[in-house]
């Protein structure tokens, strides 16, 4: 499976869960192949401090190289790359819906996703379920940028409890 994670700025969620996804994925042997990108990226600009640190605080991430991530303006090309778009807040949807619109079958928010996706089908059909569903502002991702080390390291939190209920409910399913 190709995944697009996506956030603001491409400098915080987005990599975060990026990472996150791409450690389980490997863990769980799922063969996922992970993006990160912006609606309102600067191209290049590396991940914060803070950004690192916190996903430095997942302990079962382990040991990573943090250093290569350079934010990304989310363009056609990935997303006609990706099977699914993994979108940090209702407003990200609603960005791919209106520059995106035929990507609006495979972009749900991932806080969505985890609480309403039904469980006992497919990916594909799990996806379907909850793309159809209208975004909601209150399984937004807070972003925390301009926010204290606390602020990254909850959003960091928040992120490792959603992908590892992704994984749970799509491991096994990737292909479909």
């Amino acid at each position: 499976m190709k995944i697009l994670t996506l956030c603001t700025g491409n400098v915080a969620r987005s990599v975060m869960l990026g990472y996150m996804l791409a450690s389980l994925g490997e863990g769980s042997g799922e063969l996922w192949s992970v993006r990160s990108a912006g609606t309102l990226a600067v191209e290049g600009a590396a991940m914060s401090v803070r950004t690192r640190d916190a996903l430095r605080s997942v302990v079962e991430l382990g040991e990573q190289r943090y250093g290569a991530h350079r934010s990304h303006q989310v363009d056609g090309a990935d997303v006609e790359w990706s099977d699914v778009i993994l979108a940090s807040e209702a407003a990200h949807v609603h960005y791919v819906r209106a520059h995106f619109e035929s990507a609006s079958i495979k972009t749900v928010q991932l806080a969505l996703f985890v609480r309403r996706a039904p469980t006992g089908v497919t990916f594909a059909q799990q996806l379907a379920a909850v793309a159809d569903l209208d975004p909601s502002t209150q399984y937004d991702v807070a972003d925390p940028a301009g926010g204290d080390q606390f602020a990254y390291d909850q959003c960091a939190s928040q992120l490792w409890e959603l992908a590892k209920a992704f994984t749970q409910l799509v491991a096994g399913d990737s292909g479909s």
